[in-house]
């Protein structure tokens, strides 16, 4: 069963799935130069649970929070491509649901040699 992150406004609600919203981040992702691969988390490898590999969406107050794992490419400086990833998620996120980042926590599980 999808999950919903919703918004009350004037005339009822608009509900986003969080599916999408991890959708929407797993682009971002792949739009910044230097990561090499979304990777899964120790929940989704546990739980099995069916989402968009490496990403976690959370609703905390009014504002989301981004969980998400990747693997870096090789030769890239880890800081600058986490900050740029932070940013393009964080842009994206807010610009297509309306919903305020408060927090993207990107987590380097490990160095992809691959182009």
């Amino acid at each position: 069963m999808a999950e919903y992150l919703t918004h009350f406004e004037e005339n009822g609600t608009i509900n986003i799935a969080e599916d999408v919203v991890a959708a929407i981040v797993a682009d971002a992702v792949k739009q910044v130069e230097g990561v090499g691969a979304m990777s899964q988390n120790v929940t989704e490898q546990l739980s099995g649970k069916k989402a968009v590999r490496g990403v976690r969406v959370e609703k905390v107050e009014d504002a989301v929070v981004i969980d998400l794992y990747l693997m870096a490419r090789y030769g890239y400086a880890i800081p600058e491509v986490a900050q740029k990833v932070q940013e393009s998620v964080s842009n994206a996120v807010g610009g297509m649901t309306g919903f305020p980042v408060k927090e993207v926590n990107v987590h380097v599980g490990g160095i992809s040699f691959n182009d």
